[in-house]
């Protein structure tokens, strides 16, 4: 059961770059329409708020980001392109808006479930299944109702789960940031190098 432990809150408390590389491994854990559906988180971008011109709270607060200025350890979840749910870790104290964004996962429990919430056939590709943002979150069934959600208990939580080593860590730049100029390039992208879940590889160099 120790994989299913909640993660402390200190763990949380942290600048989004420093605890992005400790979630890789850990389990994401959502119970829905009487289900337990578990992922192991194999992908993430951290972005660090009003430093980061990248970061959807680098303007400051409002309605759509709110979430990100809770204390570490909440949902954020934002709705993109007028049809997809991304879901991000809050990280830091209360009132300093660093997230995670959670880019991929690979299924260890309830697989079947999670491909039919995808419309897809049992047994698809890692990848297919939750491999980006939009994909990990219509598996697990995560939508705005969970923003601003503890990811400590309740319906959807971060547990200890079988954390990545450090040699297999990959980082590189995030994607799909091209407006925000050098912080585009800035490496926050980071990845269980040779996982087959990935939204796209990462080939840059290893060790976060």
């Amino acid at each position: 059961m120790s994989r299913f432990r909640p993660l402390p809150r200190v763990f949380f408390a942290r600048p989004a770059d420093v605890v992005a590389p400790e979630l890789l491994g850990r389990f994401l854990v959502r119970e829905v329409g009487g289900e337990r559906l578990v992922a192991r988180i194999v992908e993430v971008e951290a972005y660090l708020g009003g430093d980061d011109p990248a970061s959807h709270a680098y303007r400051g607060r409002t309605a759509r980001n709110a979430a990100m200025f809770l204390a570490g350890g909440h949902a954020y979840v934002y709705f993109v392109y007028g049809m997809h749910f991304c879901l991000n870790v809050v990280c830091g104290a209360a009132g300093v808006p660093h997230a995670v964004l959670l880019r991929a996962a690979e299924a260890v429990e309830g697989e079947a479930a999670m491909a039919a919430r995808r419309g897809l056939a049992a047994g698809v590709a890692p990848r297919a299944l939750a491999g980006g943002p939009a994909r990990l979150c219509e598996a697990l069934g995560v939508d705005r109702r969970l923003d601003g959600a503890s990811l400590r208990a309740g319906e959807l939580r971060l547990t200890a789960g079988e954390p990545a080593a450090r040699a297999a860590i990959a980082r590189g730049a995030r994607v799909g940031v091209g407006y925000a100029g050098a912080a585009a390039r800035w490496p926050l992208r980071f990845a269980i190098g040779d996982s087959s879940a990935l939204s796209r590889p990462l080939s840059a160099s290893r060790s976060a």
